[in-house]
């Protein structure tokens, strides 16, 4: 009887785990499926990736001149300003190239001052030439009055001559003042040949005189270059900020000697960084542009940063890679294929500038059902 009632016993306690054991299996059944839709349906409106990184503009500082650098005006990591000095190169050689260039351009301004001198005096005495010119005529015309008149004289005092009405002597004179009349019509019409004669002379001498102005002219403009490059040059020893940022990969130290194009630094900005992430192909469909972003950054943990989608890439990342694949040769293996969608920060996320190029992140894109 003893054994019969201690089975009753156990039987009851047996059904009752095994009651329990169900009601927490269905629990767990329960509560996986609730994980499964809520996660499912997070993974429907964030899209993320871990293959993303931080890019930004990186300027690379070099001389465009050779030299010995004078003195370096920034340290490593400082921030500069756009325009501020950073490397001073020795302006002594350039200076003296300025001056000689300088030099050569006054000498070229005088002699075209000397040829324009000579052009202006040259038409001043055309001027005169015309004026005398003119006058010659005048004297030749009244000259020519006066040969006509004296012609008729000559004419009337013949007739008479011949009738015994004048005397000899009259006719005599008269004779004379013919002569000396057709004398000075000669006499002013050389001296009008003389002037127009001149004046062609002078004409030619002004032409000369303008050919070599204009040649010295242009003689001028290569002078003005070389000044021009000299000038260039010596502003060039000057180095400055390209922008606003941070100095990094500073190479350059007081006194050594430089060529152009030789990298010295670089000035990263930091106020238009962005991140690059590389989605999956099949996770685009929802991805637009102007999307709100969380991007978490492994360096700071626990903190979130605010950004918007900005565009997405036009091609896979392969497709622009230096050797792209060639699906039409061998054997095709199909892989899924990621595309860089730019994803701008917001303007106020990152006021203390605690991002850096290069940083690994990860962004989520919010997107709506």
């Amino acid at each position: 009887m003893t054994e019969i009632k201690q089975e009753e016993t156990k039987q009851p306690e047996g059904d009752k785990r095994k009651t329990l054991a169900k009601s927490v299996f269905i629990l767990l059944a329960l509560v996986s499926i609730v994980s499964v839709f809520f996660y499912l349906r997070y993974k429907s409106t964030h899209i993320s990736t871990d293959d993303a990184f931080i890019e930004g503009n990186i300027h690379t500082v070099a001389s465009k001149i050779n030299g010995t650098v004078k003195a370096v005006l920034v340290k490593a990591n400082q921030a500069v300003k756009k325009g501020d000095v950073l490397v001073e190169i020795d302006p002594a050689d350039y200076g003296v190239k300025v001056k000689e260039a300088e030099t050569s351009l006054e000498a070229e301004r005088s002699r075209l001052n000397e040829y324009r001198f000579r052009v202006a005096a040259a038409k001043r005495q055309i001027a005169e030439l015309e004026s005398k010119a003119m006058a010659a005529k005048a004297n030749l015309d009244l000259q020519q009055a006066g040969l006509i008149q004296a012609e008729k004289d000559r004419k009337r005092a013949e007739s008479l001559f011949k009738k015994d009405v004048i005397s000899k002597e009259r006719y005599e004179k008269t004779m004379t003042g013919y002569d000396v009349g057709v004398a000075l019509v000669n006499a002013a019409r050389e001296q009008l040949r003389q002037a127009e004669a001149g004046i062609e002379t002078q004409r030619a001498l002004v032409s000369q005189s303008e050919a070599a102005l204009n040649a010295q002219q242009a003689m001028l403009k290569p002078r003005e270059a070389v000044r021009e490059a000299a000038e260039l040059s010596l502003g060039y020893t000057k180095i400055i900020a390209p922008a606003d940022g941070y100095v990094t990969k500073k190479s350059v130290e007081v006194g050594n000697q430089i060529q152009p194009g030789q990298p010295l630094m670089a000035v990263v900005p930091l106020d238009d960084i962005h991140v690059i992430a590389n989605f999956k192909e099949t996770q685009l469909e929802k991805i637009k542009q102007g999307q709100k972003v969380e991007i978490k950054v492994d360096a700071y943990p626990g903190k979130k940063f605010k950004g918007t989608v900005e565009s997405i890439m036009s091609g896979t990342g392969a497709s622009f890679s230096l050797f792209p694949p060639e699906n039409a040769t061998g054997n095709f293996v199909k892989v899924v294929q990621r595309i860089p969608v730019k994803i701008l920060f917001d303007k106020d996320t990152d006021r203390e500038h605690m991002l850096r190029v290069g940083m690994s992140v990860e962004p989520t894109v919010l997107v709506e059902k």
